[in-house]
């Protein structure tokens, strides 16, 4: 799967004929063989980085749709332009449970039933991790984490009730790696990943599946088609827009803390990786939003979806440098934790209790 070809943003509808963009067959992706049913589908943060062009996805394909927008973000003046016969736009700020059981219970009612849910929220804060502060901290967890659990939550007792379900959980590579500058933000992903794992063997009973998607440096690169509205066609999210949501920042989804102090404020400080790669990168993020899209959506209708889809070769290879990281560190130490014994070394207790075995048969 060809992601970080940057000569490449096709619309949707163009990319899904195009066989490098197919998932493998073992998990039976929709084709010309296997046609998709129409499927309902909540996008949480549909406004944002992905979210976008994840709705686009889902549109032009058939499906149905109900994109989600961030109350600090939006206003329900933007959402309700997106408003159409196969797209319901609500807000809903995912560290409220209340907000988020309202749009389940709208798609519901809108849809007669809902299959997927993407969750494309979250965000960070770009700092050392003794630089950010109790509100930092927390705030990244209520809406990485806690937002997440609260989706999953409300939404399972449907999901039960007519026995299917699909959840697509947008985590990060960051979810698989250490990545200085940004370590409060690993930690939600972190506890993303062990939660969705540890979800996915109580709910397996229910035909509930579930995909953890760890995108590596995803760009911009939505095009102007006029398949759901694009807002303002320039790069900032502030402001209003006649046709909807402004199109949102590169890298909008992390915030830069100001004014580190002096220990993590030189100019090679380990501290200040995430914001230099930040800045070297701006626009040229090798992997496309429009490609992830199509593939996210093939996710959601394919049969045998995996644990997790890593997106570029980015999250490919880094994440597996890490994990072979971890299987040489095991071997190098593992005699420490599971020492060979042999008879002669039994411990004094078992032979005393053979001794005094040997005695009561005397």
């Amino acid at each position: 799967m060809d992601l970080d070809n940057a000569s490449q943003s096709l619309s949707p509808a163009a990319t899904s004929r195009r066989l490098v963009l197919r998932l493998p067959s073992t998990c039976e992706p929709p084709s010309l063989e296997n046609p998709p049913k129409q499927a309902s589908w909540i996008i949480f943060g549909a406004t944002g980085h992905i979210g976008r062009s994840l709705v686009r996805a889902a549109l032009a394909h058939g499906d149905q749709c109900t994109a989600v927008g961030w109350t600090q973000e939006n206003t329900i003046e933007q959402m309700n332009k997106w408003q159409d016969k196969k797209c319901l736009g609500l807000l809903c700020d995912v560290r409220i449970r209340e907000t988020v059981d309202e749009v389940i219970q709208k798609s519901v009612e809108r849809w007669g039933n809902v299959d997927i849910i993407a969750n494309c929220t979250g965000y960070g804060v770009i700092g050392s991790c003794e630089d950010q502060d109790d509100y930092d901290l927390r705030n990244q967890f209520s809406t990485n984490f806690l937002g997440t659990l609260h989706i999953i939550q409300l939404s399972l007792p449907h999901f039960r009730s007519q026995n299917h379900g699909r959840y697509l959980i947008f985590s990060s590579t960051a979810g698989a790696l250490g990545v200085p500058g940004l370590g409060p933000y690993c930690a939600t992903k972190y506890a993303v990943e062990g939660l969705i794992e540890s979800m996915l063997y109580e709910v397996d009973i229910f035909n509930i599946k579930a995909t953890l998607v760890e995108p590596g440096h995803v760009r911009l690169d939505e095009p102007y088609d006029g398949s759901i509205p694009t807002g303002a066609s320039n790069n900032t999210t502030s402001g209003t827009s006649e046709a909807g949501p402004p199109l949102p920042k590169r890298y909008g989804h992390f915030w830069v803390k100001p004014s580190p102090s002096a220990p993590y404020a030189t100019l090679t400080s380990p501290a200040g990786h995430a914001k230099r790669m930040v800045q070297w990168l701006n626009d040229r993020q090798p992997v496309s939003a429009v490609k992830s899209a199509e593939l996210v959506w093939q996710l959601g209708h394919c049969s045998y979806p995996p644990l997790r889809l890593l997106l570029g070769s980015y999250a490919v290879e880094s994440i597996r440098d890490r994990l072979r990281s971890i299987i040489e560190e095991i071997e190098d130490w593992k005699h420490l934790s599971f020492p060979i014994t042999t008879t002669d070394d039994a411990p004094t207790s078992e032979r005393g209790g053979e001794d005094q075995e040997e005695e009561d048969n005397q």
